[in-house]
């Protein structure tokens, strides 16, 4: 954990300051986490939507089943199991970059003038 001892202060008009607890509460983050984030040059992700969880869980369901599938396929001998693996690798990496692109804060872009 990280030493902070510096503090700053620093005044926001009431747009301002509507307008960064607007992005901190659709963030999910304290603001001081918010404002770091920002330093550090990342947007912070908004909070995904309430049925995001519900759609990552039934893709993993999927992909549990899948995996039973594969099991007992390739015991049986019945599949073309380098085909179903390479499927099945394939959904887990979409998995991977779903909740990246949701969850992970985005670089902030510079302008070079």
């Amino acid at each position: 954990m990280q030493n902070r001892i510096i503090e700053i202060k620093f005044r926001l008009n009431k747009i301002e300051a509507d307008r960064l607890n607007d992005s901190v509460e659709r963030s999910g983050v304290s603001r001081e986490a918010y404002l770091r984030t920002l330093i550090n040059g990342y947007i912070p992700s908004d909070l995904p939507p309430p049925d995001y969880h519900a759609m990552m869980n039934e893709l993993r369901a999927i992909g549990n089943n899948m995996n039973q599938i594969a099991q007992k396929a390739h015991v049986l001998n019945v599949v073309d199991s380098r085909r179903y693996d390479e499927a099945f690798a394939t959904l887990k990496q979409s998995l991977v970059e779903i909740v990246n692109a949701v969850n992970r804060p985005r670089k902030i872009e510079r302008k070079l003038e």
